[in-house]
This record gives structure tokens, C-alpha cells and sequence, in this order.
């Protein structure tokens, strides 16, 4: 067997132990191990280069930006269980329920604030089906676009910062989470209002299929409804914007900023009057096993990725997708799709710790800004969350929705909110603006390009040279 061959043979021997089944953590160990034996074996490298393996995983478990997702978890496990949903998805519904489309809008607006507080798919796409599609489906909202509104609007949370996934793709692009964090500001901007224009849409072309809230379900309109939205909405987003600007300013590493406001929501649970110990075991519960399977994915792929460098993996890697027809685009293209398709049987953790680290080189090579490049992959991955029949989002949805509800119903619900996800992923590719123009620049000066010159020492007189004794 041949150096050229192991490459293939790792991935390849993955995608086997994927698809019958078996849990990704141990199936990245397992074939990263059996590989890195069988090369010991052949020569391709000796015993010494394994013995990168503990201190690739001590980096892991000691890596400062990794304690973030625990903190930004919590945070959002404590705000999704203290009532903010409801508060805000009835208020908003009343606000905008006079108009068609309006429980969609606020559905989509809410999506959005929920994304930013909880950071988990599932908390706001059970919150607000649970809450909203029972109403939208009683005053006659067609069932697909009610369950496709709800789904979709769930996954913003991937986008939106503080998203986990644009901290792991920062970790995994070598990119700080600050940058991501300010090159999805504008994208989550455009996602909501692209969904927006959608409902808008459907109200011109057929509004029978969203029509407005009866008289008798609205409440009067007047200051008591402004303030009941504010008293929701409000503490949320300072409390975000509060997390957010201290990374920005640099005033708080992501970590710092996590922790601050996982005790920012403590006190806005407090304040509403709904924090329990029991609330916050179980969100403490939840956090753990969230960070759990993170840790173990990576180190999985911490042992996978030193034996597939070990073998030379990351040369065909670069040489297989650098050679693509049509250079940036085309690798681009060809990345997109390739993710697309993986999202199919894959979770973003997976996706991000397997995929990333062998496309970061070539987007390097191909001089890819990788800011650009983690939010545009970040925004491929949500859909991840949409395909039918595997999407998680429609699987949440499933489990709170009625009985009598379809699941084909669900699912075909789905498939236009899809397409809007990918004509924003089409949108940043030939708009890198959207995301850019937000990210901080430096000096704009390269390092690389500094050059310092030192003339050279003008020749002195042996003569006038002091002489020590």
C-alpha cells in the first residue's frame, strides 16, 4: 500500500462507520487509531508522531475559547425556560396581528430575538411552536406556511450572533470570534428581511393564506400593548447588545462576555419573577450534555485530522479542490454544494470539525478572506437544520405539533424556506460586502509586507579602535 492511497482510505472508511450508524466522536477516534497504527506499520511515520496526540488534546480541553459555549448555553437555557418566549411572541402577535402575514412577521421578528438569547435551534423553534402554530393554524394560517415560517425563523439562532457555530468556525479558521461575530451582523439582517418579503409575498399574491387576526382576538391598542412588548423585548436585547459591544470594544474576551451574561440572565429571570433552582438545574443539565458531546466530537477529530496530516491528507485535500475549474467561484461553489449535501446526514458540530480544517488551507491558498468564508458556510449550515426528511428544526416541530397536523404537511412546508436560505448563501457569494464591510480593519498594513533595512556600518580605522588590557 502506498502513501498516496491512505488519504482516501481514511475518508472513505469515515463515511462507512457514518452510515451504519455508529456515534461520530468514536467513529473519528476509531478510524484516526486504526489508520495511524496500520501507517506505524508501513513506515509512512514512526511511533514519536502519535505522541502529538496528548498534547493535541490538553490544547482542547485548556482552550480558553471553547469555555465560551458552556457560558453562552446556559445563558440561553436560562432565558428560554423563564418565560421571555411567551411574553414576547403574545405581545408581538397582538402588535402586528391587524395586518395578513402579521403572526408570520412576529413569528420571524421573535425568531430573530430568541436566536440572539437562547443560541440553541431547538429552545426557539419547541418555544415558538408550542406558543404560536396552535393560534396560526386556529385562525385559519395554511398549515405549511405556518410550520415553514416557525422552522425557518428557529434557525436564524445558527446566524445571529452570539451563534455557537460562528465560535467554533472562529476556533477552526484560526479567526477571532469577534470578526464573525461582526461579519453576521449584516447577513442576519438580510435572512430576516428576505423571510419577511417572503410573507409580504404571500399576503399580496394570496392572502387567504395569512390572513389577519379577527377583531375579537385582538386586544385594544394603546400604551398597556406597547409596554407589555417593550417590558419583553427590551432587557433581552440590551442584555445582548451589552455581551456583544464588550467583545466588539475589546473591553471582554468571548469567554469573559459569556460569563457575564449568563448572570445578566439570572438576574432578568429574577426580575420576571420566574427563577427557580429547578429551572436552573435543568438548564445547568442541558448545558452539560451540550458541552460534553462538543468536547468529545473534537477530540475525535483531533485524533482523525493528526493521522490524516500524518499521511499527507491535507496535501490532497489541497490538490484535489485547488485544481477545480473556475478558481475562487468554482472552488466555492463546489464547497457549498459539497457541504449542502453532507448537511443531509451530518450535525454543523460534525461538519465543523471534520470538514473545516481541510478547507481552511485551500481558501488560504486561493487568498479567500476566511471571515467571509466561516459566515459563508455558517450560513450553508443552516439548512442543515431544514432538509426534509432529516432536518432537526422539522423534528422539533413534529414533536410539539398536533396529531392531526401531517408530517408531509411539515416537511413540504419547509422546502420554499430552504430556497430562501440558499439565496442568501448566492447573495453573500457575489455580495462579500454584506459581510466585510462589517469586520474590523486594522492599520491595513500586512506584516508580511514590512521589509526593515539596516545600512550597513560605515568601515572604522583599526587605529582609532580602543584596545582593552
Amino acid at each position: 500500500m502506498t502513501l498516496d492511497l491512505m488519504p482516501p482510505l481514511m475518508f472513505g472508511g469515515l463515511v462507512v462507520f457514518l452510515l451504519i450508524g455508529f456515534p461520530v466522536a468514536f467513529s473519528l477516534s476509531a478510524v484516526g487509531l486504526f489508520f495511524g497504527f496500520l501507517s506505524i506499520e508501513l513506515g509512512f511515520f514512526n511511533t514519536a508522531y502519535l505522541g502529538n496526540l496528548p498534547l493535541r488534546i490538553f490544547g482542547i480541553l485548556s482552550n480558553d475559547l471553547l469555555l465560551s459555549i458552556p457560558f453562552f448555553t446556559l445563558m440561553g437555557a436560562i432565558l428560554e425556560r423563564c418565560g421571555l418566549a411567551e411574553d414576547l411572541l403574545e405581545g408581538t402577535g397582538q402588535l402586528f396581528g391587524k395586518i395578513p402575514g402579521g403572526l408570520a412577521y412576529a413569528v420571524i421578528l421573535v425568531g430573530a430575538v430568541l436566536g440572539a438569547i437562547t443560541g440553541t435551534v431547538a429552545a426557539s423553534v419547541i418555544a415558538m411552536g408550542m406558543i404560536s402554530l396552535p393560534i396560526m393554524i386556529r385562525y385559519g394560517y395554511d398549515t405549511r406556511i405556518a410550520t415553514g415560517v416557525i422552522a425557518a425563523s428557529g434557525t436564524i439562532t445558527q446566524v445571529i450572533p452570539p451563534s455557537l457555530v460562528l465560535i467554533i468556525l472562529g476556533d477552526q479558521l484560526g479567526r477571532s470570534v469577534g470578526d464573525m461575530y461582526a461579519g453576521a451582523i449584516g447577513v442576519s439582517v438580510l435572512q430576516i428581511l428576505i423571510f419577511m418579503a417572503f410573507i409580504a409575498g404571500v399576503a399580496i399574491f394570496a392572502p387567504h393564506k395569512v390572513p389577519p387576526l379577527p377583531p375579537e382576538a385582538l386586544v385594544p391598542r394603546g400604551w398597556p400593548l406597547y409596554w407589555r412588548v417593550l417590558k419583553g423585548m427590551v432587557p433581552s436585547i440590551v442584555l445582548i447588545l451589552l455581551v456583544l459591544g464588550t467583545i466588539f470594544m475589546g473591553l471582554a474576551t468571548p469567554t469573559e462576555a459569556g460569563a457575564m451574561g449568563t448572570a445578566g440572565a439570572v438576574v432578568l429571570a429574577m426580575m420576571n419573577g420566574r427563577f427557580t433552582w429547578k429551572l436552573m438545574r435543568e438548564a445547568m443539565g442541558n448545558t452539560m450534555r451540550l458541552t460534553s458531546m462538543v468536547i468529545f466530537i473534537l477530540i475525535g477529530a483531533t485524533v482523525f485530522s493528526l493521522v490524516f496530516q500524518g499521511v499527507d491528507g491535507s496535501h490532497w485535500v489541497e490538490h484535489l479542490l485547488s485544481h477545480l475549474p473556475g478558481g475562487q467561484v468554482g472552488f466555492l461553489i463546489f464547497v457549498n454544494v459539497f457541504v449542502f449535501l453532507l448537511a443531509f446526514f451530518l450535525d454543523f458540530f460534525e461538519i465543523a470539525f471534520i470538514i473545516i480544517p481541510l478547507l481552511a488551507p485551500v481558501a488560504t491558498k486561493l487568498d479567500i478572506d476566511l471571515v467571509w468564508f466561516g459566515v459563508l458556510l455558517c450560513i450553508n449550515l443552516q439548512t442543515s437544520f431544514m432538509h426534509p426528511p432529516f432536518g432537526f428544526a422539522l423534528f422539533y416541530l413534529r414533536s410539539i405539533a398536533p396529531k392531526s397536523l401531517p408530517t408531509k404537511d411539515i416537511y413540504l412546508g419547509a422546502i420554499p424556506w430552504l430556497f430562501l436560505q440558499l439565496l442568501l448563501v448566492a447573495i453573500v457569494i457575489f455580495w462579500p460586502q454584506s459581510v466585510t464591510y462589517f469586520v474590523h480593519r486594522e492599520s491595513g498594513v500586512d506584516p508580511a509586507s514590512v521589509t526593515i533595512e539596516v545600512p550597513p556600518s560605515p568601515p572604522q580605522d583599526e587605529d582609532a579602535m580602543p584596545v582593552f588590557r
